[in-house]
């Protein structure tokens, strides 16, 4: 496996998950109504609830891509520099 190609790798991850946080946090704020609906059939969740468990997964994700994918994505990039 070569740098150039692990580098492309990560690329293609990172933006594909960038993608699908995008994809979440504008069905949460345009279909929120129906997320709580969908969700509430399993859960009781109180509006606030509902809110904070999105905002938090949405924090956790984006924490997530920026350490496996945007940071490793940055090394690779600075191996090649020197």
């Amino acid at each position: 496996m070569t740098l150039d190609f692990l580098r492309r790798v990560l690329l293609v991850s990172l933006l594909f998950n960038y993608a699908v946080l995008l994809a979440w946090f504008l069905t949460f704020t345009c279909a929120r109504s129906w997320m709580q609906s969908l969700h509430g059939r399993w859960f009781r969740l109180s509006d606030s609830g509902f809110d904070a468990l999105h905002y938090g997964g949405m924090t956790l994700y984006k924490i997530g891509i920026l350490l496996f994918n945007l940071a490793p994505l940055i090394a690779l990039w600075l191996i090649r520099g020197s």
